[in-house]
């Protein structure tokens, strides 16, 4: 019985980690984040420490991803980045923050 019990311990422990930690849809959809018209996520206001690692880690795939296209299409960086702004602010839902070029963050 007593290494169930710690067994559940460990299992709750776990797993409590995964169900607190931040996800992109709700700090977006609670305006702590945003679209950027340069391809990257931002900070609208202060965010927790889980948002900014969510944030730095989405940011950085993102990074990766831009390099790799515009390698292939022989295109630069900031092209790219351009585009991929264009398109996240486009797929960004009404209600959620995005800041185009020259401007302040502002809702969909």
């Amino acid at each position: 019985m007593k290494n169930i019990s710690q067994l559940f311990l460990v299992f709750i422990f776990i797993f409590s980690g995964q169900l607190m930690a931040a996800d992109l849809a709700s700090a977006k959809s609670t305006g702590i984040i945003g679209e950027q018209a340069n391809g990257y996520i931002g900070f609208v206001k202060v965010a927790p420490n889980d948002v900014k690692q969510l944030v730095k880690s989405v940011n950085a795939k993102r990074k990766a991803k831009y390099k790799q296209i515009a390698k292939n299409q022989k295109i630069s960086l900031g092209d790219v980045e351009k585009i991929g702004g264009k398109k996240t602010i486009a797929k960004t839902k009404s209600g959620n923050y995005v800041k185009r070029v020259g401007e302040g963050w502002s809702k969909k």
